[in-house]
C-alpha cells in the first residue's frame, strides 16, 4: 500500500538521449494508473525507473514520502510483472510462486499460507504441482502474477502483461486482473499497455506519454470526452477522431464554425474561449456521427464500408489533403458503398481546437 510521487523526472542515455523529461506524477494509494502511448514513449522506461531497474537521470521519485532515487530494486516494495512471464521452467507453480520467499528465509508455515491465499485469487489451485510446460499462456502469466503477490508488495507494475496472448485469452485474462485488483483495494498498481481496451476498462486514470513528457493524465472518460490536445483526441478511441479545419463565425450558447470543406459545425463550447475568426480543428469521434437531416458537418462518398457485425464503418472518399473522414454507425449498412452521404453530430459531442490545443482548456 504506497502513494507515488515522480516530480521533474527525466531519463536520459549517454547525456544527449532524451527519452522523458519533466515527468510529474501523483499516484495515490489504492489507485490502478494506466500509462499508454505510442511505441517508443517511454512507457515501459519510466515503469523500470519506478521498479529501480533504470536510473533516472534527474528529478525525484518518493514512495510513502520517501526518495528511493537510489534505493535497490528490492528494497523499494515493489513487485514487477513481464510480458514474458520469466518463470522458471524446472520449477512446479508453486515453487515458482514461493521461490522468492524462501530466498527471504521466511519460514514453511507462511510460505504455504501466502502461496495458498494467492492460488486461491487466482483459481491456480489444480495446477500447483505442475511445471510451466503444462500450462497455458493464461495460466502461466496468473503464475507470474501470483509470484507477485506472494511478496505482499507495496507497488504492483505490470509491463505489457497481455501482449503475448491471443485476443480470447487476452480478454479472460484483463478480466482476471480487474478482479484482483477488486480483491485488493488499497494495493496500488501500475500498468503499462498499448491496448487502450485494457486502458479504458483496467484504469483508474490513464496517463498518455508523447513527446518525452505526459500529454494529459484523466480518467478513462475524461480522455474520451474532453481530450485537452489532438494527440490525446486522436489516439484515445478507436478509429481515431476525425479532424476537419474550419474558422468560428459565430459565438453563443454555441460556437458555430465553417468548414474549409464546406460542411458546418456547431459545438458547445463555452463562449468565453472561442473568438470570430479563428481558425481551428473541429474534431468529431466515427461513433458520434448520425445522418444529417438539416444541416451537414460533412458531405461525402461512401468509399469503402466494413461491417463489423454490431456496427459499420464508413470511409469516405479523400477530398484534397483532408484525412479520410470515417463513421461508425451502429447496424450493418454495406449499401451506403458508393452513395453520397451527409453527416452530423450533437454539439455536446464536438470538440473544437486552436493551435493543437482544446478550446475547453483554454
Amino acid at each position: 500500500m504506497a502513494n507515488l510521487k515522480l516530480t521533474n523526472v527525466a531519463k536520459t542515455y549517454g547525456g544527449t538521449v532524451d527519452v522523458l523529461k519533466n515527468i510529474d506524477l501523483d499516484i495515490e494509494q489504492g489507485e490502478l494508473i494506466v500509462f499508454v502511448g505510442p511505441s517508443g514513449c517511454g512507457k515501459s522506461t519510466l515503469l523500470r525507473m519506478i521498479a529501480g531497474l533504470e536510473s533516472i537521470t534527474g528529478g525525484t521519485l518518493e514512495i510513502d514520502g520517501q526518495v528511493v532515487n537510489d534505493v535497490p530494486p528490492a528494497q523499494r516494495g515493489i513487485a514487477m510483472v513481464f510480458q514474458s512471464y520469466a518463470l522458471y521452467p524446472h520449477m512446479t507453480v508453486r515453487d515458482n510462486m514461493s521461490f522468492a520467499l524462501k530466498l527471504a528465509k521466511k519460514s514453511p508455515e507462511e510460505i504455504d499460507a501466502a502461496v495458498a491465499k494467492a492460488s486461491r485469487i487466482l483459481q491456480l489451485e489444480p495446477y500447483l504441482d505442475r511445471l510451466p510446460k503444462a500450462l497455458s499462456g493464461g495460466q502461466r502469466q496468473r503464475v507470474a502474477i501470483g509470484r507477485s503477490i506472494v511478496r505482499e508488495p507495496k507497488v504492483f507494475l505490470f509491463d505489457e502483461p497481455l501482449s503475448n496472448l491471443d485476443a480470447a485469452l487476452r480478454v479472460a485474462t484483463r478480466i482476471e486482473i480487474a478482479q484482483l485488483k477488486e480483491s485488493m483495494p488499497d494495493r496500488t498498481m501500475i500498468y503499462v499497455t498499448h491496448d487502450q481496451v485494457e486502458a479504458m476498462t483496467l484504469a483508474t486514470r490513464i496517463v498518455v506519454l508523447a513527446n518525452k513528457g505526459i500529454a494529459q493524465v484523466g480518467t478513462p472518460l475524461e480522455l474520451y470526452e474532453r481530450p485537452e490536445n489532438e494527440f490525446v483526441a486522436q489516439f484515445i478511441g478507436s478509429p481515431a477522431m476525425n479532424l476537419l479545419p474550419g474558422e468560428i463565425v459565430e459565438t453563443g450558447e454555441e460556437t458555430v464554425i465553417r468548414l474549409n470543406s464546406g460542411g458546418m459545425a456547431r459545438s458547445a463550447v463555452p463562449t468565453q474561449t472561442a473568438d470570430k475568426g479563428l481558425k481551428v480543428n473541429v474534431g468529431v469521434r466515427p461513433e458520434d456521427m448520425v445522418e444529417a437531416t438539416g444541416d451537414a458537418l460533412f458531405e461525402g462518398v461512401v468509399d469503402y464500408t466494413e461491417a463489423l457485425g454490431e456496427v459499420t464503418i464508413l470511409y469516405f472518399e479523400k477530398t484534397g489533403d483532408a484525412d479520410q473522414f470515417l463513421a461508425k454507425l451502429p447496424g450493418i449498412h454495406n449499401e451506403m458503398r458508393g452513395r453520397t452521404v451527409r453527416m452530423t453530430a450533437d454539439p455536446s459531442k464536438v470538440q473544437v481546437f486552436a493551435n493543437g490545443k482544446s478550446l475547453y482548456y483554454r
